[in-house]
């Protein structure tokens, strides 16, 4: 929680100023004491509050006090907040290894049709890009809401060799940039006055990582997961497949022009998933990290962004709810005193003596 105006923390100094006032007037009483010798004398003129009724009040007052400094001071706490306005760019790995079949047909189609269902689920006002990445990454698709379009992005794609998750990074934040003003594109330094160390809200665009393996090529994961957060944008990273050696099978349409259609069986590339990276790439930009064995859990995982990628975090003001607080307490405390201090029946009176 932060404030806004914090100076106006000052004001709970009345609370030690009121207890000074409050001990130099009952050390006058003490000063100024009769001696009656009369017991009942002394009983009559006692009041016959109890000590808990003396006290109830002043520490109802004292914490309607604080509740009030609190409020003046406009505290401001982070909250999730659902924005329609959201960008999602799906960086998707098409290394060789997402031939490999230990994920019924091969990992790339698993992945191919678990990105189709992610993109139609998407609501219509969620912008999403195609970033596709393995020695090199490109931008496939800008951020668009055309779902036809983005359908046919993620069905064209094909294989080749090498991973550059930290580049498939960068080019989703070049390609955020495009769109939105707000994010300085990975060739702009981002000065550290420009960012606050205490604001904690993001963009309202989002990165999701789909990769089998660890990073071979181009920059390193963690340093671009640095330039995101830089830009207060989260990157989800899923980590995909299994860790059982399987063939590599992809037919012509699914290898790069001038690559290789691998097939056959035998032993083919096992996962090499650095899950540890993609974990604190996550971490580093307020993300999440997610392991998908099978096309099920993938396609759960992606549909599942829905619920966090299309949330902002936002400053709130919640001034209003310590304003309320210290109205009831004051109120509560002012009335206790006048009730247990109003004046006694005669019967009651008469009663006691």
């Amino acid at each position: 929680m932060s404030f806004a105006w914090p100076l106006a923390l000052a004001a709970a100094l009345l609370l030690p100023a009121l207890g000074a006032v409050w001990w130099l007037t009952r050390r006058r009483r003490r000063r100024n004491a009769v001696v009656i010798p009369s017991v009942r004398a002394v009983r009559a003129a006692v009041s016959t509050q109890s000590h808990a009724r003396r006290w109830i009040p002043a520490t109802l007052l004292a914490l309607g006090i604080v509740a009030a400094s609190l409020a003046v001071a406009r505290p401001q706490t982070t909250v999730d907040v659902a924005t329609s306005e959201a960008t999602i760019m799906l960086a998707i790995d098409v290394s060789s290894s997402m031939c490999s079949t230990d994920v019924e047909p091969n990992r790339i189609e698993a992945a191919q049709e678990a990105a189709v269902e992610f993109v139609e689920s998407q609501d219509e006002s969620v912008a999403v890009g195609i970033v596709a990445f393995s020695s090199s990454a490109s931008l496939v698709s800008e951020p668009t809401t055309d779902r036809d379009e983005l359908v046919a992005a993620i069905e064209a794609l094909t294989t080749s060799r090498g991973t550059a998750i930290g580049q498939s990074i960068l080019t989703s934040i070049d390609a955020i940039a495009q769109i939105d003003p707000d994010v300085a594109s990975t060739g702009v330094e981002v000065e550290a006055d420009d960012a606050d160390a205490d604001d904690e809200s993001y963009a309202a665009e989002t990165i999701v990582v789909l990769t089998d393996g660890s990073n071979s090529s181009g920059v390193d994961p963690v340093t671009a997961a640095e330039v995101a957060a830089e830009r207060g944008l989260r990157v989800y990273t899923i980590g995909f497949g299994t860790d059982e050696a399987s063939a590599a099978v992809c037919d012509s349409t699914q290898v790069e022009s001038g690559g290789m259609a691998m097939g056959g069986g035998g032993g083919g590339p096992s996962l090499t998933l650095d899950e540890d990276t993609l974990q604190e790439v996550a971490d580093l930009t307020g993300g999440e990290y997610f392991a998908a064995e099978d096309a099920s859990e993938l396609t759960d995982v992606l549909t599942g962004l829905d619920e966090v990628v299309a949330v902002q975090q936002e400053q709130q003001d919640v001034g209003a709810w310590f304003a309320g607080a210290a109205g009831a307490l004051v109120t509560a405390a002012v009335g206790l005193s006048l009730w247990w201090s109003r004046p006694r029946s005669r019967t009651a009176t008469a009663r006691r003596a």
